[in-house]
């Protein structure tokens, strides 16, 4: 089996050298990365060339990597987050995974090591993302009404009620949503969004 390329990494600084210097090193561990000096730039080119891992410094102009970050969220929330900053604050590190989904918070000077580590498990994920975004997408709207309340732990019956619909009606639903995630009970629906 052939590994996965490394995915694309976008790095978002407004001091032009670190954001370029990070890019490179990305870049040399075979990450396909690029530099934006303005996060508003990168969200208008965004949407044609999505990335599996966006690196933010927290501190920018004026759209800060908060704000962006929740931009971009908008846009595809199968993209990996993470912050770095000079000025690092506790209430800021819980802020970027708890309100605005990072996936790690990093100090500057950035340490080598845990920004790769933190890229090559970001580019990981979002993959994950988007394979389980992909394998919902092609589900009816009624299908996927089924499918939320199947993975909330809801009986067939309890579904039945909830939308209005004939037990059996919901199990010829549950069995489409089963055929087109390509899942083979209720245990692997409920990891298509964990």
């Amino acid at each position: 089996m052939t590994p996965s390329p490394p995915g694309t990494v976008y790095v978002v600084d407004d001091d032009h050298d670190l954001g370029a210097s990070v890019a490179r090193l990305l870049g040399r561990h075979g990450f396909d990365a690029e530099p934006f000096l303005d996060p508003a730039l990168l969200l208008e080119v965004y949407p044609q060339a999505p990335a599996h891992c966006i690196v933010t410094d927290v501190m920018m102009g004026d759209l800060d990597g908060f704000g962006f970050a929740d931009r971009v969220r908008a846009i595809d929330p199968c993209t990996a987050i993470i912050f770095m900053t000079a000025w690092p604050t506790t209430a800021n590190a819980v802020d970027s995974v708890r309100r605005h989904g990072g996936l790690d918070y990093l100090e500057k000077p950035l340490d080598e090591a845990r920004l790769l580590a933190a890229v090559a498990e970001g580019v990981a994920w979002s993959k994950g993302r988007r394979d389980q975004h992909g394998r919902t997408i092609t589900l009816s709207p009624r299908e996927r009404q089924v499918f939320d309340l199947l993975v909330q732990g809801h009986s067939n019956k309890a579904v039945a009620g909830l939308l209005g619909l004939s037990p059996k009606t919901v199990e010829d639903h549950r069995a489409a949503v089963l055929a087109k995630t390509g899942a083979n009970g209720l245990a692997q629906l409920i990891a298509l969004v964990a």
